[in-house]
């Protein structure tokens, strides 16, 4: 059997279909049933095992097809079911009509074997020959990443890597915004803070709307450090050009230093000034208005984006389940100012133009905060005014975050600004729990970070719960080599001896591992990963409670020992996923 990719549960499913598929035919055939073409049904996993490992409606399904009660349709398939070389024991039928699959011990057996001899068990081919591109933070590179970055990075990294895992081709991506009015804030205050330093705080004024954050004075004094008084005669606009191209690298460089800090690094870093350099933007407009999608008002373009946006109003602003409730007012909106500068929403529009158009994405997931939730149908019309797909734009809003000590919600000690920055919480908690603990939500949540949570080394953390596990089964299985255990390896152990109702269980859990991953990447939720490796970590407890790995019998003793190692290489792989280390003793 081929191991490779292999999905247990899916397969268990695939297969149940093509059974009963062709008793069907048979059935048929042999005069059973009337000759029809055999109706749609479905093959799922019942919530309880009791009621088989696979059940399906066939026979409900295709009751007026076949002109008869359910229950004798279920009779007349179930009476041409061939299990032999299949993953199946028995076939039983249930109420009125409900046929039910339950499976051998191969099947079990298999699961444990694919676990253990393929390294990266989980991983399908179930997004092949699909280019996604997944953006997320995008911070302003005009100062610190705050809390809500902190979420943004943990869940689209998580939800690149799951995308990864089921098969797609996935580019994780950051959009430097180094142009428009917030760079040009950022100079202003930048030039002042330095001019301050020289003539005093009094003598100059400091911008009304500037950034007030102390990371704007440390920047200011190293440039000031660097080129002494040059600038301070120097015209307004030079000095801002100049300061600007001084600060800003030492800005970008520092968000890829906080993020790499958290162990997130992106393929690509897409700078917005680019679009403006190399005429991406004009182009883009003059593309809208070949196709009527502006108008000129007042010495301005406008784009006209309450025709566009219209068909994804309020209730269709982002992913069910994913945030956005109510839709501001829809307006037309301003693309090119009458002095003759483009909007930043000019220039977003070029950028995903650029991301579809351009780069060839299928697909293009952002990672937006709450807040942006009017935004989402704007820029979706926008790609169906550039002929492109609107729908293929998928934007993950996620709720902000409120930071909690004891029951009570708190501010933590900051160094900048009025935000708390990523590099504060990475100061108080471990990058462990706060990737983990992130990603425990559906990003359209509202979340409450416990702090004293965090930092707890006891299975109450998640976290630490989970990884307990990996370390319990590394002591087991390095137990047994102390004590001269001789234990087979998997393939040659008799991996069918594993009968009992808590071994099932953990096998059960490890066969869903790879099904997993499909619905996070496909759902764009990685918190089921988390939730995943929760569950996985219990079953595992529950079976370490009731079954002895070493004991007299040789090949239970290798069975079990080959389940351990199977529930570890899975511990081990979605940890990994969510770049969480995965600790051998604690």
């Amino acid at each position: 059997m081929e191991y490779r990719y292999f999905d247990p549960k899916q397969s268990a499913l695939d297969e149940a279909r093509s059974l009963l598929g062709a008793a069907a035919a048979a059935a048929m055939e042999c005069g059973d049933l009337p000759q029809r073409e055999l109706p749609d049904f479905i093959t799922e996993i019942p919530n309880d095992s009791k009621n088989g490992d696979v059940a399906s409606n066939l026979a409900m399904a295709s009751a007026r097809v076949f002109g008869m009660a359910p229950r004798k349709i279920a009779e007349a398939v179930a009476a041409h079911v061939s299990l032999e070389g299949s993953h199946f024991e028995r076939i039983e039928i249930a109420g009125p009509g409900f046929i039910n699959l339950f499976l051998s011990a191969s099947w079990f057996a298999d699961t444990v074997l694919a676990a253990n001899l393929v390294e990266d068990y989980g991983r399908t081919q179930a997004g092949k020959g699909h280019k996604y591109n997944v953006e997320f933070v995008s911070a302003n590179p005009t100062g610190p990443m705050h809390l809500g970055n902190a979420r943004g990075a943990a869940l689209g990294d998580c939800l690149a890597a799951a995308l990864d895992w089921a098969g797609y081709d996935v580019t994780r991506e950051f959009l430097i915004n180094d142009a428009g009015n917030q760079v040009m804030k950022f100079g202003k205050s930048l030039a002042a803070r330095y001019l301050q330093i020289f003539k005093g705080e009094d003598a100059v004024e400091f911008p009304a709307d500037g950034y007030q954050g102390d990371d704007i004075r440390v920047r200011a004094k190293e440039f000031a450090d660097e080129v002494g008084d040059r600038y301070v005669d120097a015209p307004e606009e030079e000095l801002q050009k100049a300061i600007v191209a001084y600060a800003l690298p030492k800005n970008v460089q520092g968000l890829k230093d906080d993020l790499a800090k958290y162990r997130v690094h992106y393929d690509v870093w897409f700078s917005e000034t680019t679009l403006h350099e190399s005429g991406a933007v004009k182009d883009v407009l003059d593309k809208l208005a070949e196709r009527g999608a502006t108008y000129e008002k007042d010495g301005a373009i406008w784009y006209r984006s309450t025709q566009y946006s219209a068909k994804y109003g309020a209730n269709k602003n982002a992913r069910k389940g994913l945030g956005g409730e109510v839709n501001e007012e829809e307006k037309d909106e301003v693309l090119v100012r009458a002095n003759g500068v483009p909007t930043y929403f000019a220039a977003d529009i070029a950028y995903h133009y650029n991301k579809f158009a351009v780069r060839g994405f299928e697909r293009a997931i952002d990672v937006w905060g709450a807040d942006h939730h009017g935004h989402v149908a704007r820029m979706k019309g926008a790609m169906d005014a550039l002929g492109l797909d609107g729908e293929k734009l998928d934007v993950v809003l996620m709720q902000f975050v409120r930071l909690v000590r004891g029951g009570e919600h708190v501010r933590m000690s900051k160094r900048t600004g009025k935000a708390i920055t990523l590099t504060d919480l990475l100061d108080e908690v471990p990058i462990d729990s706060a990737r983990f603990l992130f990603n425990l939500r559906e990003p359209g949540s509202a979340m409450d970070f416990d702090l004293d949570l965090a930092v707890a080394e006891d299975n109450d953390n998640p976290v630490y719960y989970v990884q307990y596990a990996h370390a319990r089964i590394c002591s087991i299985l390095k137990k047994l080599a102390a004590d001269g255990v001789e234990v087979l390896a998997p393939d040659q152990a008799d991996l069918t001896v594993l009968t009992e109702p808590s071994e099932r269980e953990l096998i059960r859990c490890i066969a869903a591992f790879p099904g997993e991953i499909v619905s996070a990447a496909k759902n764009y939720d990685p918190a089921r990963l988390t939730r995943y490796a929760s569950e996985l970590a219990t079953q595992y407890h529950k079976f370490y409670n009731t079954c002895r790995v070493s004991c007299d019998d040789k090949n239970l003793c290798s069975a079990r020992a080959a389940l351990c190692t199977a529930t570890r290489n899975v511990l081990r792989n979605v940890l990994t996923m969510m770049k969480i280390t995965v600790p051998e003793s604690m």
